[in-house]
C-alpha cells in the first residue's frame, strides 16, 4: 500500500503556523546586499534528556513497502517491454476495495480504464487514466526502471508508482498519491511538489533508492516557498491526518485538524506587525 499525504498531516500542521511566524514577503529591488556578520554558532540543546528513547515508531509510515505485481511478465527483464497498462490493472484487481464498487475512492478510475488500449498507442486514448511511462536507472543496476502515473478518479488525484525488476519479477519500490503540483527524477530519487495550504509555499518530498532496504524510502519531506503569491488552498481535497497506524490508498478526511491548521496559520498571519526580515 502506498504512503499516503494525510500519514504525514500532523507533522506538517504543527510546521505550517511555525513556518508562517517567520517568514513573509520581501521587496527586493536588485543588486547585491551585505548579508551582514556571520552568526555565532550555536550547539543544539537537548530538550526532556530524562524522557526514555522510543524503541518503536507510533504510527507506520510505511516508508518500506514493495510488492510483487502478480500476473504481469517482464520478458527477458526488459521492463521497457511490459504493458503500462497491464500494471494499472494488476492494481487494481489486487486492491478492490480501492477501485471498486459504489464506495471505493478511486471507482472512477476502474471504469476509465475501458478507455485505455494495450502498448504505447492504445495508452493515450482520450481518457485514459495511465499517464506517460517514464523509465530511469533508479535502483543502480544498470537497467532501466519505471516511473508510472495513474489518474485517481474522481478524488482528483494522482498516483506515481515506481517499478524494477527482481529475480525476474516486476517490483513495486515505490507508490504515493497526492495533488500533485510536479514530479521529478533525479538521480536516484524521485522528487515530488505538492500544492500547501500555505499560500506562497509548497511541499517538496523526495524519495531516494535504498540498496539495503530494496526500496525508495522518502529522505526528505520539506516545505518550501515558491517564490509567488497565491490564494491560499488545502493541500489536497477532503486532506487530513489518520488516526489509524497503517497507511491508505484512500483519502479518510478529517475536517476538524484542517480547521486547527487554518486557524493556526490565520493567528500567525494576524500576529505580524512588520516584516520578519526573511525574503
Amino acid at each position: 500500500m502506498p504512503v499516503s499525504r494525510r500519514m504525514r498531516a500532523l507533522r506538517r500542521a504543527a510546521v505550517v503556523a511555525t513556518v508562517l511566524a517567520a517568514a513573509v514577503g520581501c521587496g527586493d529591488s536588485g543588486g547585491l546586499r551585505a548579508a551582514g556578520e556571520t552568526p555565532t554558532a550555536i550547539s543544539p540543546a537537548r530538550l526532556w534528556p530524562e524522557l526514555t528513547p522510543a524503541s518503536s515508531p507510533a504510527y507506520e509510515l510505511g516508508e518500506v513497502d514493495t510488492e510483487v505485481v502478480k500476473g504481469v511478465a517482464v520478458p527477458g527483464d526488459d521492463i521497457r517491454k511490459v504493458d503500462p497498462v497491464a500494471v494499472v490493472r494488476a492494481e487494481i484487481a489486487a486492491h478492490p476495495e480501492e477501485y471498486e464498487g459504489a464506495k471505493a475512492p478511486y471507482r472512477d478510475t476502474a471504469g476509465a480504464m475501458g478507455k485505455c488500449g494495450e502498448g504505447e498507442s492504445g495508452r493515450r486514448r482520450p481518457g485514459c487514466p495511465v499517464l506517460k511511462p517514464y523509465y530511469r536507472d533508479l535502483t543502480g543496476d544498470g537497467r532501466a526502471d519505471l516511473t508510472l502515473g495513474v489518474r485517481l478518479m474522481p478524488e482528483d488525484l494522482t498516483g506515481v508508482r515506481v517499478y524494477t525488476v527482481h529475480k525476474h519479477r516486476l517490483v513495486q519500490v515505490m507508490a504515493y498519491d497526492d495533488a500533485l503540483s510536479g514530479v521529478e527524477l533525479a538521480g536516484r530519487s524521485v522528487i515530488i511538489r505538492s500544492p500547501s495550504e500555505v499560500a506562497g509555499y509548497e511541499y517538496r518530498l523526495q524519495w531516494t533508492w535504498d540498496p539495503r532496504q530494496r526500496a525508495m524510502l522518502l529522505t526528505h519531506d520539506e516545505m518550501l516557498p515558491t517564490g509567488r503569491k497565491r490564494p491560499s488552498q488545502q493541500h489536497s481535497p477532503g486532506a487530513g491526518p489518520t488516526s489509524g497506524p497503517a497507511p491508505s490508498r484512500s483519502p479518510s478526511a478529517q475536517s476538524s485538524q484542517s480547521a486547527q491548521s487554518s486557524q493556526s496559520a490565520q493567528s500567525s498571519q494576524s500576529a505580524q506587525s512588520s516584516p520578519a526580515g526573511v525574503p
